[in-house]
């Protein structure tokens, strides 16, 4: 069996884009991969447009390993962001196809289940007024739905320090939702690499009578050691990593201890093996995983395949409930959450199939995520 083509698709909304693809073989089976880009669609297409004659087209798809290194190592140049998305692209759409060619899910490939269902949180709900009463319903409406933990951002257009007076607002929203779900409901404090260490910790301090499960990226990405300064002055667990697209790079971040939860991107890492891999290096180091995922159905579900064969994994995000959900139509077949929970997909392969005539009926806007835009985040809901 052989790749013979890679066809390209980009389903669009206000503020994301979504990049599926579907490589076919010469022997009909045909796969499917995604990842999501943050402004960078069009460059993505690009390399894939030099990527798939050069490194793609005439390869076994059971040889993903080959594949992965041809891509990644075979141009020289250091692989970024946009090189491990086209890779992570093609590699999931390579497991779906050994999946169906083998009649079997991608998650029996990698080793077996070890866990029956998988936990999922629940992302893009406070697309609401900055208000903790709007907060506080919107937080019921999660819970309402059955998801057991939910993520937010309460820090508005906040950049390296907040004022007291923002400091207060935004521990409000905090005890408004935690007001709203309970306390036996995980809340998830998104930080979005905004801080300076000092003023991270500041933050924390404010936030830990709310007992938050984690705080998300309290510092830019770039500098471990700002990160760990964090650690080592806070109790709340710290998880970052959505933004670290080679696992090579996390090997500091285990060294300095500096992460208790790690959050690779698979549509970012170069696909579900390199993250398997990571995943397995963070077990040594006694971390757990929790997936970025801001995709769609084809790339939740590349997820789901990973976390039913991870031991150390944690939770998985998942927009889709309500942030545009229309976008699950995208790729029918992904199981729904019940009562907090994704149940394991059964079908062969990822266990989706792309829907190219609803892609086309939403097509490529440019979407950007501006974080200190006024009103970010209502992220494309409002005119």
């Amino acid at each position: 069996m052989k790749i013979s083509r890679v066809e390209t698709f980009v389903l669009g909304t206000p503020w994301r884009d979504l990049t599926f693809v579907r490589v076919h073989t010469d022997e009909g089976l045909t796969g499917v991969g995604e990842t999501r880009m943050l402004g960078h669609t069009e460059a993505l297409r690009g390399y894939l447009a030099e990527a798939v004659p050069r490194h793609v087209v005439g390869s076994d798809p059971f040889d993903i390993e080959s594949l992965v290194q041809r891509m990644k190592r075979g141009d020289y140049g250091r692989a970024g962001e946009i090189v491990m998305s086209g890779i992570g692209c093609v590699e999931m759409a390579c497991w779906d196809i050994v999946g169906k060619a083998l009649g079997q899910p991608v998650w029996r490939l990698l080793g077996g289940k070890v866990r029956e269902k998988i936990k999922a949180y629940a992302n893009g709900w406070y697309t609401v007024e900055r208000e903790p009463g709007e907060f506080h319903a919107a937080a019921r409406r999660v819970v309402e739905r059955g998801y057991r933990a939910l993520k937010f951002d309460p820090f508005g257009p906040g950049q390296w320090e907040l004022s007291r007076e923002e400091l207060r607002r935004s521990a409000d929203l905090v005890a408004a939702v935690r007001d709203a779900v309970g306390p036996d409901v995980e809340i998830l404090v998104e930080m979005h690499g905004r801080f300076a260490p000092a003023e991270a910790v500041r933050v924390a301090r404010s936030l830990a009578e709310f007992d938050p499960g984690w705080l998300e990226e309290p510092v830019p990405p770039e500098n471990l050691k700002a990160l760990n300064k964090v650690a080592d002055h806070v109790d709340i667990p710290i998880a970052t990593g959505e933004r670290i697209h080679d696992r090579a790079e996390f090997r500091e971040l285990f060294e300095l201890q500096a992460a208790d939860v790690i959050q690779p991107d698979i549509g970012h890492l170069g696909g579900i093996a390199e993250t398997r891999k990571l995943a397995a290096t963070a077990e040594t180091h006694f971390v757990l995983v929790a997936p970025h995922n801001v995709g769609g159905p084809v790339l939740t579900a590349a997820n789901l395949h990973l976390a039913a064969t991870t031991p150390n994994f944690k939770i998985q995000e998942h927009f889709n409930d309500f942030a545009d959900e229309h976008v699950k139509r995208a790729a029918p077949g992904l199981p729904a959450v019940v009562d907090g929970y994704f149940p394991l997909p059964e079908g062969p392969g990822l266990g989706v199939e792309l829907d190219t005539d609803f892609i086309a009926e939403h097509p490529f806007q440019a979407a950007r995520f501006d974080l200190f835009a006024e009103d970010w985040q209502f992220r494309g809901t409002k005119s």
